[in-house]
């Protein structure tokens, strides 16, 4: 029997009408499996895979498919957003097999959970050089059942490799060289497109931020010049939706034009905060107009009832991938009028045979800027073009909210609405905060996810370190103590249940997690940030905010331990080398004084990327020994002061004049 109509899981109850006989992952399926003597088949996947939806509809759904399944395995269906722990394991697995991975995730398992084998898409019939799906089930079967000599050799080969990959041995780590490290990214981005050079194209948000970040500080065109073109083409490209805002996944070219069309909030989260970034910066009106897209798109189609944000949209309407999103010049030329269509054809590359597959795509990437007359008019006739495209029927909603997705995007709207003077964004950021710090609590902790009142929980580090960089976003732009309350608590939380002794590094599960092969401590940043590379940026923030001593060497500690695991592959842990960038470079600003209202918000206006803010009600509020406290008896009605390396500069005490301040001081 099928088992999964209880699931909470969107991506599973996609398949509770599959003849297979799936189970969720759980301890009576691998008890199951020990009762057969059967092997365990453990499929990964996610709502918005369209590969994963391709071989649920020529494998799960073919009932003489699903009968040599049942028959031959224990078939175990993991939704990979709802358990990451599990995906990051087998995922790992298999890469030690050599195979490059991705979804679906398809392996091999004792009835003990180790994995013998694995690959991802398996075609019905053998085909581009891949066997067919039948065909590995029925051999492996046939292997297990015939030499478990070998299934035990290759399971223990994975899992000396697995734990092997998952060891690391604490040590001492050299202060990188960010300078020569931004080099390095640098040339390796496509001087044309923008991004890693090659095809396919995701937008690395990290890479392109540890290039903001130098380029912003230095003023090194060599460094900021490519981060900017990358925001500049994917802005234009066929990635962005030019009508409904936000970001799709990846580009399957290198120009960035025809996206793989699911919708991701972590990508978009990561994005906005970019996006926000240079528009401050620049005044550029492209990168305004993205990052406004994105957050036009989450109130428009990811928020939910709860107040908190859906994890994703399918890329797929009506079985056929991008069918919502793209256009025919009939299309076009029967909702405009004859002027309209030429305008839009010539802003937005529409042709009479397309640019994909006989489609448009809508795209600015070689196209000529408006006019701000005519840019006024294109804007009227996009959002008639919206309105039109929801008559169509839309892509399907992964509506399970995640704690660590939400942590990210909140932060990225609380500050997004500082830097860009949006005070609707931080009450939409408000609000998810409140429903994932109230209704997915978990104890001391946070559950992972929740679905139409169903938690998953435990949580993981990731969910702990996002909500706490949430909470002191929150923190920075209100100064609500009990924001600030959040963060320590869940800080403090990942300390004594996540981190490692061996390593003084956090896992991704609970440290007394027994029900995987290895317990998964990965350390470099994947699609979303690794957890050690924000909590090693919340520890440095929570101790600026509390001048407490002993915070500051605990942040010390745990940033050393994250350095020591970035030397092995620097670029690969993106998250790590921005926490040691505001270590090295980042200024704290004590606000002091009874009317510091306008200061706070010029400081919110700063990047965050630099800045950290103090509160400061009364001299009191700092401790005996912060170089501002004294400084701060004389601040009058409302002073900042810009501190950095023990040293405090003079009280800046005109708005205007506060960004020019830390801009010479640093």
């Amino acid at each position: 029997m099928n088992r999964l109509a209880d699931a909470a899981s969107p991506y599973l109850l996609q398949h509770k009408d599959n003849p297979v006989h799936w189970w969720e992952w759980s301890e009576a399926a691998f008890a199951e499996a020990k009762h057969s003597g059967r092997p365990v088949l453990l499929s990964v996947g996610y709502a918005a895979c369209h590969w994963c939806h391709v071989m649920a509809h020529e494998s799960f759904e073919d009932p003489a498919t699903a009968a040599v399944m049942n028959e031959l395995f224990v078939n175990i269906k993991v939704d990979r957003e709802e358990r990451p722990d599990i995906d990051h394991v087998y995922m790992s697995a298999l890469h030690s097999l050599g195979e490059q991975g991705g979804w679906p995730l398809t392996m091999f398992l004792t009835a003990d959970g180790d994995p013998f084998w694995g690959g991802t898409y398996f075609p019905p019939e053998a085909r581009y050089g891949r066997p067919s799906f039948i065909g590995v089930l029925k051999q492996l079967a046939a292997i297990h059942r015939q030499d478990p000599d070998r299934i035990a050799r290759n399971a223990a080969a994975i899992r000396a490799a697995l734990s092997q990959a998952e060891a690391f041995a604490a040590g001492g780590a050299g202060e990188p060289d960010l300078d020569a490290l931004a080099g390095q990214i640098a040339g390796a981005f496509d001087p044309h497109h923008g991004g890693l050079r090659g095809a396919p194209k995701f937008p690395n948000p990290g890479l392109i931020e540890m290039l903001w970040r130098h380029g912003a500080r230095t003023g090194s065109t060599a460094a900021l010049a490519p981060a900017l073109r990358t925001l500049e083409r994917m802005a234009r490209g066929g990635i962005h939706d030019h009508l409904g805002g936000g970001f799709a996944r990846y580009s399957v070219d290198e120009r960035w034009l025809a996206p793989h069309f699911e919708k991701m909030l972590y990508d978009n989260a990561q994005l906005l905060d970019l996006y926000a970034l240079e528009a401050a910066r620049s005044g550029d009106p492209l990168m305004r107009m993205a990052a406004e897209g994105i957050v036009a798109w989450l109130a428009r189609d990811m928020l939910l009832p709860e107040g908190a944000f859906a994890a994703s949209l399918d890329a797929d309407s009506e079985g056929v991938e991008g069918k919502f999103y793209v256009w025919t010049a009939r299309e076009v030329e029967t909702h405009l009028s004859e002027d309209e269509a030429r305008l839009l054809a010539l802003h937005y590359d529409v042709t009479a045979h397309g640019n994909w597959e006989e489609l448009t795509i809508l795209n600015r990437l070689e196209t000529p800027d408006p006019d701000p007359a005519t840019a006024s008019t294109l804007a009227g006739i996009r959002e008639r073009l919206l309105a039109i495209r929801a008559r169509r029927i839309p892509p399907a909603r992964d509506d399970k909210i995640l704690a660590d997705w939400n942590g990210m995007m909140i932060a990225a709207l609380t500050r997004a609405s500082g830097l860009l003077v949006r005070k609707d964004w931080l009450a939409l950021a408000q609000r998810a905060y409140h429903f994932v710090a109230e209704s997915m609590a978990d104890g001391d902790g946070l559950a992972h996810s929740y679905r139409k009142g169903r938690l998953i929980r435990p949580g993981f580090a990731l969910d702990h370190a996002a909500m706490a960089e949430a909470a002191l976003a929150l923190h920075d732009a209100t100064f609500e103590q009990h924001y600030l309350d959040d963060a320590r608590r869940w800080s403090a939380y990942l300390q004594r249940h996540y981190l490692s002794g061996a390593t003084n590094l956090l896992g991704m599960t609970l440290m007394e997690n027994k029900g995987l092969p290895v317990i998964p401590r990965p350390t470099h940043d994947d699609a979303v940030p690794n957890a050690n590379g924000i909590h090693a940026s919340n520890l440095l923030r929570l101790a600026i905010k509390s001048g407490d001593a002993e915070d500051r060497d605990r942040a010390d500690a745990f940033l050393g331990a994250a350095l020591a695991a970035a030397e092995r592959a620097p670029m690969a842990h993106d998250s790590i080398l921005n926490a040691y960038d505001l270590a090295r470079h980042g200024v704290e600003i004590v606000l002091a004084g009874s009317e510091r209202a306008a200061l706070h918000q010029a400081a919110l206006a700063l990047p965050y990327t630099v800045t950290t803010l103090v509160d400061c009600p009364d001299p009191s509020s700092l401790p005996a020994e912060h170089p501002a406290a004294a400084m701060a008896r004389q601040a009058g009605t409302g002073a900042a002061f810009i501190c950095f390396a023990g040293r405090c500069l003079p009280p800046v005490t005109e708005p205007n004049r506060l960004a020019q301040a830390v801009a010479e001081g640093r």
